[in-house]
């Protein structure tokens, strides 16, 4: 029986974004995007410092990252903004040639972003193993707990007590109610009390001037010119690496924590849209930000991009209208939050003695790699990279080892059968040449290769090999059993890999 037409008013229902139509969503999505402004304004002041500009170059980034990829991004809940690792990147840009020249990669490498998108790099992201991403979620946690250490030391003795107390508000307020997200709770009791008692403890306001402004869009001070081009293009393809590794792992994660998918694709050409967007109006460039999106996904329960367009319009709200109030926050409240968020995004179930006992030797270590490298480098897409390039060559080394050859001769001695298992590629089929007996062997040999594939060059160039040696001591050899594919492989590439061998 077919299904009754929908009404164009039920229609209309059915495209409603979740939080028009449920109240509870609703109220989670603001009062996350709210916790996650407050969070960003710190982060954000200190990475302009990292890459060299004005406390708003950052806080502008992360009002048009946010903004931009709520509408353009592929993946819903995600917060963009100014990041560490785009500073660390376009920073001695910044240093050597001036602003405009950091403004003017800004948007190229927005441009590369939207290339390397349509080319299909979120496709790239199936060669990360689980255990770099087990890795790379543990390093995180390590290094947003390493940021604020700086704001632990040399610090006056309240500030203590304080990221205390509001780690245990954050503990035992949900339990309370979960209607207000702890966090906000936390920095709002944290303010007052401060403030009441005229608690003299470093506060947001001590990074840096908040901007009084909304930012104007123009066109970056830099002479068009090819020597422009050719100065900006390596720091513009470098960031729009890094941010593109940075977005699509946290997108991942995003993706495990909910249990939804995203598209990554949309998601890669989101972020250059919105880096060529903070280009146009001044701002620094950026990419998903991982704490940030742990408040907003894992601490406050966000879902929709809702939460993300939120969190780049409140920050400019808080900056503009309420600069005064939030200067007054201490760091010590947004310490407490972002302490929480490594505790919660750390994987304890990955270190547990059991845990450990059952997993390989080679997948431990690529664990233990990617988070060595990562926090020593301080940059989670060279970790990533690493990480992913030793799990290969151990699972090259794993896989090798199963390639076995049997030999059985006939009674008559006039024919020996080498059975071939396992798989053939460039790690196994070195070792290929010396499991045969070239000198003892009768006239006749038969390689049977049923049990196997044959996957690359290397490995029709050994079995050319093996035919050779039998062929200069006049026997023949028979290859027998090939699939599909590995005879059209061994037919097109076999006699004419001689020189290459």
């Amino acid at each position: 029986m077919p299904s009754p037409a929908l009404s164009p008013a039920a229609r209309l229902r059915g495209l409603k974004p979740d939080w028009l139509s449920d109240p509870k969503v609703w109220r989670t999505e603001i009062l996350a995007g709210l916790v996650v402004a407050l969070a960003l304004i710190p982060e954000a002041i200190s990475f302009s410092v990292i890459a060299g500009v004005d406390p708003a170059i950052g806080l502008f980034a992360s009002f048009t990252m946010a903004v931009t990829l709520s509408i353009v991004g592929g993946r819903r809940a995600m917060i963009s903004a100014a990041t560490g690792a785009v500073a660390l990147v376009i920073g001695p840009l910044n240093r050597e040639h001036g602003f405009g020249y950091l403004v003017a990669a800004v948007i190229l490498g927005g441009v590369f972003q939207i290339l390397l998108g349509a080319l299909g790099v979120a496709k790239l992201m199936r060669f990360v193993p689980r255990s770099v991403m087990v890795g790379f979620v543990n390093a995180l946690a390590i290094l947003i707990f390493m940021a604020q250490v700086p704001e632990m030391t040399d610090v006056p003795w309240p500030v203590y007590p304080l990221i205390v107390g509001g780690l245990a508000l954050m503990v035992f307020f949900p339990k309370v109610t979960r209607v207000i997200p702890a966090p906000l709770v936390s920095i709002i009791v944290l303010t007052v009390m401060t403030v009441a008692a005229g608690i003299a403890v470093p506060t947001v306001g001590n990074k840096g001037a908040l901007p009084s402004s909304l930012p104007v869009p123009g066109l970056p001070d830099v002479p068009f010119t090819l020597a422009t081009l050719t100065t900006i293009a390596p720091y513009a393809l470098a960031m729009a690496l890094v941010g593109l590794m940075e977005s699509l792992m946290t997108a991942k994660l995003v993706d495990d924590i909910t249990d939804t998918r995203s598209n990554k694709t949309r998601e890669s050409i989101g972020q250059g849209i919105a880096n060529i967007v903070t280009g146009f109006f001044g701002g620094m460039g950026g990419c998903a930000m991982i704490g940030q999106t742990m408040i907003n996904v894992r601490v406050s329960g966000a879902r929709t991009r809702l939460s993300t367009f939120l969190a780049g319009a409140f920050l400019m709200v808080l900056c503009i209208v309420f600069g005064p109030v939030v200067s007054d926050i201490p760091m010590a409240a947004l310490v407490a939050v972002m302490v929480m968020v490594s505790f919660a995004t750390f994987d304890r179930h990955s270190i547990a003695p059991q845990t450990l006992k059952r997993m390989p030797a080679g997948e431990i270590t690529v664990m233990v790699l990617t988070v060595a490298v990562v926090v020593a480098t301080h940059n989670l897409a060279i970790g990533v990279v690493v990480g992913t390039l030793t799990a290969m060559v151990v699972f090259a080394k794993r896989v090798a080892h199963l390639a076995d050859v049997t030999a059985v001769v006939d009674p008559d001695g006039t024919q020996v059968v080498y059975r071939v298992t396992g798989e053939l590629f460039f790690a196994s089929s070195n070792d290929l040449v010396t499991r045969f007996n070239y000198a003892t062997d009768p006239d006749k040999v038969v390689i049977d290769l049923s049990a196997t594939h044959v996957w690359d060059a290397s490995s029709v160039a050994a079995l050319d090999a093996i035919e050779t040696k039998y062929a200069q001591r006049g026997k023949t050899v028979e290859i027998t059993g090939l699939n599909d594919p590995s005879a059209h492989l061994h037919r097109k590439l076999s006699g004419e890999l001689a020189n290459s061998h």
